[in-house]
């Protein structure tokens, strides 16, 4: 039987009609939708999956709002490939940033309603924490070694620091407004091209150091299991330890993504299995193919989905 590489998208990924094929289709995905929608009741202002299926009050990119939503709708994913006759034995799992939650959870860390709890909270307190001081993110595409420079050029004495590294030659910058602004306007002379972000904060940066605060405590309200497979740590890019889950995961919220050396380690480690990107997907599979060309992703935005 085939071992199966999962991976998990983060926020980003969120999208208007998530989920609803699933849904549709699957009688376990509508079950995870239903779970979610209980637990949350209306503290979004709507039901989980009237946002996910219509978003009809165009908030499904607010940060409080999109983490949940991923998270639901990835793991309606999972369980309605299982449904559908997705076979083989699941040897690893990674996500990236938010979508680290889902990864936990497959590996039976916490159950669905605790790490959607811990989602939504996660959620909110980031999004109160952009919306306390102005801050955002840049994405840079070039030499590694020119972007750091950039960014450390940038940043005079303001606060500028490297996300995410996404895949070779494409890291995110996040910090100040001003600091970001000098960095896309110093791009060009570097041989590099930036692209400012649409999002609510400076994400991974200190600027979140408010919510990685009370995120420690949210997570110390909730039992964690010992993993059951391999789990990739963003902050690391190395497999998760039992014993230091928690204390990564609040890391994770100031601390840069290490998502293109764990995939480049994980292709390694992995050869040979299954590998899929769950809903809502394509931007995982889209930076696998920048960090190893050799591993293909099967995206599963909607049922039956395999190309």
């Amino acid at each position: 039987m085939a071992e199966l590489v999962v991976l998990c998208p983060g926020q980003g990924a969120q999208k208007a009609g998530m989920g609803k094929g699933w849904f549709d289709a699957s009688g376990a995905s509508k079950e995870i939708f239903e779970r979610a929608d209980a637990l949350l009741g209306d503290s979004l202002g709507l039901p989980l999956s009237t946002i996910c299926f219509k978003d009809p009050n165009e908030e499904i990119n607010r940060t409080n709002i999109s983490q949940p939503a991923i998270y639901t709708c990835s793991i309606a994913a999972w369980h309605g490939l299982r449904a559908e006759g997705l076979e083989g034995n699941l040897k690893a799992t990674a996500g990236l940033s938010l979508g680290e939650y889902s990864s936990l959870h497959l590996a039976g860390v916490f159950s669905f309603e605790d790490g959607l709890s811990l989602v939504a909270k996660r959620g909110e307190l980031m999004q109160n924490a952009a919306e306390s001081t102005p801050s955002t993110m840049v994405a840079v595409m070039g030499d590694d070694d020119a972007i750091l420079k950039l960014c450390d050029d940038a940043r005079g004495d303001d606060i500028l620091v490297p996300a995410n590294f996404n895949a070779p030659s494409q890291i995110v910058l996040s910090g100040s407004v001003d600091a970001c602004k000098r960095a896309a306007e110093q791009a060009g002379d570097a041989g590099l091209r930036a692209t400012p972000l649409s999002v609510a904060g400076a994400f991974h940066s200190p600027f979140m150091q408010s919510a990685a605060d009370a995120m420690a405590e949210a997570l110390e309200s909730v039992t964690f299991n010992n993993p059951e497979i391999d789990v990739w740590s963003n902050v690391t890019g190395e497999l998760h330890t039992p014993e230091t889950i928690k204390e990564r995961l609040v890391e994770q919220i100031t601390g840069s993504v290490r998502w293109s050396q764990s995939c480049k380690t994980m292709a390694s480690e992995y050869d040979g299995c299954d590998w899929h990107e769950l809903a809502p997907s394509g931007v995982l599979r889209g930076l696998m193919r920048r960090i190893e060309r050799t591993i293909k992703v099967n995206p599963h935005d909607e049922p039956s989905q395999d190309n």
